[in-house]
């Protein structure tokens, strides 16, 4: 599991605490015996993208894609050449609706990572076929402890959260210092109940622009074949 060092100084206390060591030993015996989404080496690949002192938002969803290829160490993300999944599909629709964005060719949601968006699931990896099947094994306490930590840390970030495990990460979020926009999940199942509409995109480019950061460049047309 690869960390940058900014990360790993970030995170020093959470990772060196029982819980994770536990984690590792986990998923050492996963990643041996059974096929676990992401590959190991993307794990932290949408920490990696930044460092923390660069985060501006934060999407928080489930878990990872549990379909061969699909997950890539970004949440609701996967690469140019994967076709994509509904949930996102269902972002980009309400991409499109919010801030009259093409959309999009392909569901890689790099430019978003490069940008300070900090893609991660409650939980960040998932056995092939088998979705929520790392749920409880340690991932969720690290996840709040990094939510915890920043907002601590930082002032004015937003915090995106789809669906109900994600909304429990509110207990951790010093909501006086930072933005919380909260809605359904985008899964079929669910984004009629309150996804669509909800505007995330333009609220948060509203509310880093009021105080004076750099707004999300949310468009992603022209970055390759539509599958």
């Amino acid at each position: 599991m690869l960390l940058s060092n900014q990360w790993q100084y970030f995170l020093s206390d959470e990772l060196s605490n029982v819980n994770f060591l536990q984690l590792k030993q986990f998923l050492e015996s996963e990643y041996n015996t059974k096929n676990i989404f992401p590959p190991k080496d993307t794990i932290f690949r949408a920490f990696n993208l930044m460092q923390p002192k660069d985060v501006k938002v934060v999407i928080i969803g489930q878990d990872p894609y549990h379909g061969l290829g699909q997950a890539n160490g970004l949440a609701f993300s996967v690469f140019g050449n994967v076709k994509i999944p509904p949930s996102l599909l269902n972002i980009f629709k309400e991409l499109q609706n919010d801030l009259d964005c093409p959309f999009p060719l392909n569901g890689d949601l790099t430019k978003w990572g490069q940008q300070g968006v900090l893609l991660i699931n409650s939980v960040l990896t998932v056995e092939e076929s088998h979705p929520n099947s790392h749920k409880g094994k340690g991932w969720e306490i690290f996840t709040d402890a990094l939510i915890r930590k920043l907002s601590s840390e930082y002032e004015h970030l937003v915090f995106i959260l789809w669906g109900a495990p994600s909304q429990k990460k509110e207990l951790f979020i010093d909501t006086k210092k930072h933005l919380v926009l909260k809605s359904a999940h985008p899964s079929p199942l669910s984004a009629y109940r309150g996804f669509f509409g909800s505007k995330p995109f333009s609220q948060t480019n509203f509310y880093l622009k009021k105080y004076g950061k750099d707004e999300i460049e949310w468009c992603l047309s022209g970055q390759g074949t539509l599958l």
